[in-house]
């Protein structure tokens, strides 16, 4: 995602929001095919000490799975291909039962699991990315409700309130809100059903980080299911 920089120069820069902002984007790292330094911080242990050290730099109350895995690199880039990217039956709708024989078992992107359209899901979140001033790279063409770049706004939200911009909060607020929690819960939940391992993992902490987080700011700037905007 493109976007430019926040200003970190203020005397009241919140370091409890940089944190958040660091972990969003740890997170959407954890989505992404693993390169050779993310695996061997999965193999080693230290990817789950750097989000401890995030989660000590903020007042997030969660409780850290063991992110980690005994895996080769090449043996994990299966697993993520197998589960993200490769086609196989998926059920559409649990309602009827339908299935889908060309989609991953877990897709990345949001719209898959929301009642709303495509469309009305994609445009919601353009028309956000937009208001701030960012854009899907030309170099990753995806559509907007992918994971990776919903976690990489998230995270520039949290940069720029870090930076003392309240309205960045309270978007992060809306856009955790509208699009983050109900998305990060669905991908939990089918990662466990179907026992995804170590992205299981990943995918409960997220949602954890998610309802930790949304949780502080509706506290910090009111807001929510039953608050005032």
């Amino acid at each position: 995602m493109a976007a430019p920089q926040a200003d970190h120069t203020g005397t009241d820069y919140d370091h409890d929001a940089a944190a958040r902002s660091a972990l969003y984007t740890l997170l959407a790292r954890a989505f992404d095919n693993p390169d050779s330094e993310f695996h061997a911080a999965a193999a080693d242990g230290s990817l789950t000490a750097e989000v401890e050290t995030y989660l000590d730099r903020s007042a997030l109350s969660v409780e850290v799975p063991e992110l980690r895995t005994d895996r080769t690199r090449e043996a994990l880039c299966g697993i993520y291909n197998e589960l993200f990217t490769l086609g196989h039956a998926e059920y559409t709708d649990r309602t009827d039962g339908s299935l889908d024989s060309e989609g991953p078992p877990v897709p990345l992107y949001e719209s898959k699991y929301r009642d709303a359209s495509w469309e009305d899901v994609n445009q919601d979140l353009a028309r956000a990315y937009d208001h701030f001033g960012v854009s899907v790279s030309s170099d990753e063409r995806d559509h907007h409700d992918n994971v990776r770049l919903e976690l990489e706004f998230a995270a520039y939200l949290a940069r720029r309130e870090a930076a003392g911009e309240h309205s960045a909060g309270k978007a992060r607020r809306d856009f955790l809100d509208r699009h983050l929690e109900p998305f990060s819960e669905a991908l939990a939940e089918r990662l466990d059903e179907i026992e995804g391992g170590f992205y299981a993992d990943v995918a409960d902490m997220l949602g954890a980080v998610v309802e930790s987080d949304l949780s502080a700011l509706r506290d910090r700037y009111g807001g929510g299911s039953d608050g005032e905007q």
